[in-house]
């Protein structure tokens, strides 16, 4: 059997400078490896066939530089990207390194680390624009707390639309057509963490005086970690269409976040969401469009060259699991079991056209002459048989 897993650029693979940068640093133990320069990592991403890099300002240049330092780490990644072709389509703020954000950056109880908070990222939309970057991803890693008392959650909440709508209306004012991509994760570093999961960020952005330019960037271990599905969010995400970036990346089980490479963790999950990222749902529908995103951390146990390593696991991964979910849909069995579960009735509404409350309720077969004892040891759905023949194609016994 042959399968497609030599990345090009067209599959739009990213990496965050922060992801093949981790030196493998952890609370109880310090760096096992040297830090990666800039030009070096995009040099290398662009050998490994990925499309683009995303990073942290602080990635980039140390928290505090001054301005000339600043500009030279700069014009070395401009001069690096133009040089392969590699593509910088996001990048965020660090708003949670710093000492200064121990409370969090548009949260913080001291009012003036918000306006910092707030100057900080003004001035890396700034750069987003420099470099070419059309999303700008949120994680709030240090918005929250961990005792009840310290934090009124709805003042917090309302100074976080405040720096929201902000920043939408600069990028408005600036006309850089860049879009805000919110990250939600339920908590590590903080024992909770606001907007923890992906619905929690969706009925926020709903609450904003510019809600068009704020969609999601979730994560597989973020959401997960909250013992949620995340092929499942993401289905409500391009629903709403609200998926405007995605962070790939493996766990198991509900723990601290692992960052482990995409598919390393739950198997199964990472099928199905290749299969919605790539085809929308079983009768087509809303798929994804932007980058593929690996948000994880190579494993402290590895030298540079496990990095790199990990690097490519992370997209023969992704492409190993695009080519069985395409066998998968093509299986003529598969379409067999697909119609048994009544997967496509789904989508038929309820209602007939014009079918009005008094039509159904003088509809005797909806209610008074319906059967629902047939349902009693009879009419299964077949749901077993489906998730079957997905385990076989997974395993790549079909």
């Amino acid at each position: 059997m042959t399968f497609a897993t030599t990345p090009t650029p067209a599959d739009q693979f990213t990496f965050g400078l922060w992801t093949v940068g981790y030196s493998g640093a952890d609370p109880f133990g310090g760096p096992t490896r040297a830090p990666l320069d800039v030009v070096h990592v995009v040099e290398k991403l662009t050998e490994l066939g990925a499309y683009g890099l995303t990073l942290h300002d602080d990635d980039l240049f140390a928290f505090g530089s001054t301005d000339a330092e600043r500009r030279r780490q700069i014009d070395r990644l401009i001069a690096a990207t133009q040089a392969t072709g590699l593509r910088i389509p996001m990048i965020t703020t660090n708003l949670f390194s710093a000492p200064v954000f121990k409370d969090g950056g548009f949260t913080s109880n001291d009012r003036a680390v918000r306006r910092f908070a707030l100057r900080k990222v003004l001035r890396n939309l700034d750069l987003a624009a420099e470099l070419g970057a059309h999303t700008f991803v949120m994680w709030g890693g240090r918005e929250g707390a961990e005792y009840d008392s310290a934090k009124n959650v709805g003042a917090a909440i309302e100074r976080y639309r405040e720096a929201v709508n902000l920043l939408t209306q600069y990028v408005t004012e600036q006309g850089y057509g860049i879009r805000f991509a919110i990250e939600p994760k339920p908590n590590e570093p903080r024992g909770d963490i606001l907007l923890p999961t992906l619905g929690h960020a969706m009925a926020f952005i709903e609450t904003l005086e510019r809600p068009e330019l704020v969609g999601l960037n979730p994560e597989v271990g973020h959401e997960q970690m909250a013992g949620l599905n995340f092929t499942a969010g993401i289905a409500q995400a391009l629903e709403a269409g609200k998926l405007f970036h995605i962070d790939l990346n493996g766990q198991r089980g509900i723990k601290y976040d692992q960052d482990l490479v995409f598919g390393h963790g739950d198997l199964h999950n990472a099928f199905s969401l290749v299969d919605l990222l790539e085809n929308g749902g079983p009768n087509g529908g809303s798929a994804y469009d932007g980058p593929r995103h690996f948000d994880y951390k190579p494993s402290r146990t590895e030298d540079e060259s496990g990095v790199w390593a990990s690097a490519e696991a992370n997209m023969r991964t992704y492409l190993l699991l695009k080519e069985r979910a395409a066998a998968f849909r093509a299986d003529p069995e598969v379409q067999e079991a697909l119609a048994a579960a009544r997967v496509a009735e789904l989508s038929r509404p309820t209602l007939g056209a014009g079918e009005s409350i008094a039509d159904l309720l003088a509809d005797r077969s909806a209610y008074e002459e319906f059967d629902s004892g047939a349902y009693f040891d009879g009419k299964g759905f077949g749901f077993v048989r489906l998730q079957q023949l997905a385990t076989e194609h997974l395993l790549g016994a079909r």
